[in-house]
């Protein structure tokens, strides 16, 4: 019930989404003076998330700093996170946007940093049965000179909290040794620290992909709005209100 919630309300948490709402609502209201407020609130919504230096600020701040591993840091196994993958309607399978992470835990590999991936995720779909993308990445990841013996695949979880859950039993069958490395989005990562330390797994952080990074101030990358911020504002309050969710479901 928790994975199907999350996915139906997941439009809720586009601010594209109010204001479409706030304007449907002005065209059938017939108080002038509730128009006058609606109208206000649609234009401050439109300003607050179409501008470039609130965004950049509000993700730098939530997402995980990037680390660095020493010359002779090394690890057992890393734990990469799935949700890099778009499958077609033939089931083809696309890496997407935040395919850093796959880049980066092969780099990881052949540098030496980790002797095995665990790759954990299987299909996040609500309405279509995909192939697991964690099975599409064993393959993608042999196919980069990675042996299939040193991949192993938790292909089930549908979401952060069971990835935590389902890896942390793969890990208890298999007796991997930890610490672990967990490879995930900068983003991604704080829920991901929160639900993988309640899960009874010791780690070390690795963040990805990152969204937003410190730039030279441009009039154009601070002040000027971007319409397209209104869809990106979703996968940080996606992330927040996610680790709300669990905080208060006791998942973390």
């Amino acid at each position: 019930m928790f994975f199907i919630l999350s996915k139906l309300l997941l439009f809720l948490l586009v601010p594209f989404t109010w204001i479409m709402g706030l304007l449907v609502w002005i065209c059938f209201t017939k108080s002038p003076r509730l128009k006058r407020r609606l109208a206000i609130l649609t234009i401050c919504i439109a300003i607050v998330f179409t501008n470039p230096w609130l965004y950049k600020k509000v993700n730098l701040a939530w997402q995980t700093p990037k680390r660095n591993l020493l010359p002779l840091e090394q690890y057992e196994t890393g734990i990469l996170l799935t949700g890099m993958v778009q499958f077609d309607k033939y089931n083809e399978g696309y890496f997407g946007s935040t395919a850093d992470r796959f880049i980066q835990t092969a780099a990881l590999y052949h540098s030496g940093k980790i002797k095995k991936i665990l790759v954990t995720g299987g299909s996040g779909s609500l309405f279509r049965t995909y192939l697991s993308e964690a099975e599409y990445l064993k393959k993608a990841f042999i196919a980069n000179a990675v042996p299939e013996k040193d991949i192993i695949i938790e292909p089930l979880s549908r979401n952060t909290y069971e990835n935590a859950i389902f890896s942390k039993k793969i890990i208890d069958s298999l007796q991997l040794k930890p610490p672990f490395l967990l490879i995930t989005s900068a983003l991604h990562m704080p829920r991901s620290n929160a639900v993988f330390r309640k899960a009874g797994i010791v780690f070390v952080s690795y963040p990805t992909d990152y969204k937003v990074i410190e730039e030279d101030f441009t009039f154009y990358n601070t002040l000027f709005p971007d319409p397209i911020l209104l869809k990106n504002w979703s996968v940080f309050l996606k992330e927040i209100i996610g680790l709300m969710t669990y905080k208060l479901t006791g998942k973390v």
